[in-house]
């Protein structure tokens, strides 16, 4: 008699391992990875649970909505959401990519929510914001990369609020069938007001931080948005202390203005997890961000950059944006 098959039953270490988020499991530290330093006091955050953050909290979650200030753990969540601002996450929160510093879930993702850009707009006006930030997770299973998706939340919240700005952080469309520019200009044809799309790394440190996307690729995308709206405004967003010289983020720097880039983030990066992230290289002092916000707006020309050891892609991203479009007008 053959022998009786037994099932495996994996447990919730297990679980969350295959689950992890990060690194693959080859590159990841590892449950014993040596714990990092101590940060410096100019990365040091205040929590601060007040009256607006709990009010948004649960408009969020009445809806069934994600945000990225949640889902990456981002530090300056209670100083946004005390402000009335927030980033949402569009296309569910589980993404098909991962890269070695993002704290998002790495799975397979469920089907899209056909309410979801209704239910993301009746949220950026209950909140009263002035300027919304959109952002998603990738989704290759897509044969346009949520594309029409992203399109369809930008007309709910230009219908909702037609004076509210938006800015749509996007991944790079690289869905199965469709040509990611034909993906694109979907997106711009709805009418961001900022279209953004993040370079995160320098380029020798791209493929193994950010293996599912391309240096070049991304580079493309936003040569691509202004060939194809040309007074769209362009964003991206470089993280520094993951292993990176200074010149080699001039470098960055440069290869984003020559594809037309017109605002540009620089921000520290933070290990969501000791265990399955890239270890912080560095602590990088605020005298060299305050380097790349001189060079980046004095000596390359982008409209505005916002540098700093906090600084987030979407932080005070309606201050960004107002002050790119003056500098641009003029």
């Amino acid at each position: 008699m053959a022998d009786a098959l037994i099932t495996t039953i994996k447990t919730r270490q297990q679980i969350e391992r295959d689950l992890r988020r990060g690194s693959r499991l080859t590159a990841a530290p590892g449950p014993d990875a040596p714990r990092p330093t101590r940060r410096p006091d100019w990365l040091k955050v205040k929590v601060r649970h007040g009256e607006n953050f709990s009010e948004l909290r649960n408009i969020m979650r009445e809806r069934g909505l994600h945000t990225v200030c949640e889902e990456a753990a981002c530090p300056n969540i209670y100083e946004c959401w005390e402000a009335r601002e927030a980033t949402f996450l569009l296309c569910g929160d589980l993404c098909t990519r991962r890269c070695s510093f993002c704290d998002v879930m790495t799975a397979k993702p469920h089907a899209l929510d056909p309410e979801e850009p209704q239910k993301i707009a009746e949220a950026v006006r209950l909140m009263g914001l002035r300027f919304a930030v959109i952002t998603g997770v990738a989704r290759d299973d897509l044969d346009d990369g949520a594309s029409s998706h992203w399109a369809a939340t930008i007309r709910a919240v230009r219908e909702a609020l037609p004076d509210c700005g938006i800015e749509v952080l996007i991944p790079d469309f690289k869905g199965r069938k469709e040509h990611p520019r034909e993906s694109l200009s979907r997106v711009i044809d709805a009418g961001p007001d900022v279209l953004a799309h993040n370079l995160e790394t320098v380029r020798r440190l791209h493929p193994s931080i950010r293996p599912g996307f391309g240096y070049d690729a991304s580079l493309e995308l936003l040569r691509w948005g202004k060939e194809l709206r040309g007074d769209q405004v362009t964003k991206s967003n470089l993280i520094v202390g993951m292993g990176e010289t200074e010149e080699e983020v001039y470098d960055a720097m440069r290869d984003l203005r020559a594809v037309g880039c017109d605002v540009l983030t620089i921000g520290q990066y933070l290990q969501p997890s000791v265990s399955w992230h890239l270890p912080v290289d560095r602590w990088v002092h605020p005298e060299e961000f305050a380097r790349y916000k001189a060079v980046g707006e004095n000596e390359l020309g982008f409209a505005w950059v916002e540098s700093g050891p906090l600084v987030r892609s979407s932080y005070h991203a309606g201050k960004q944006f107002q002050s790119a479009s003056a500098r641009l007008a003029g």
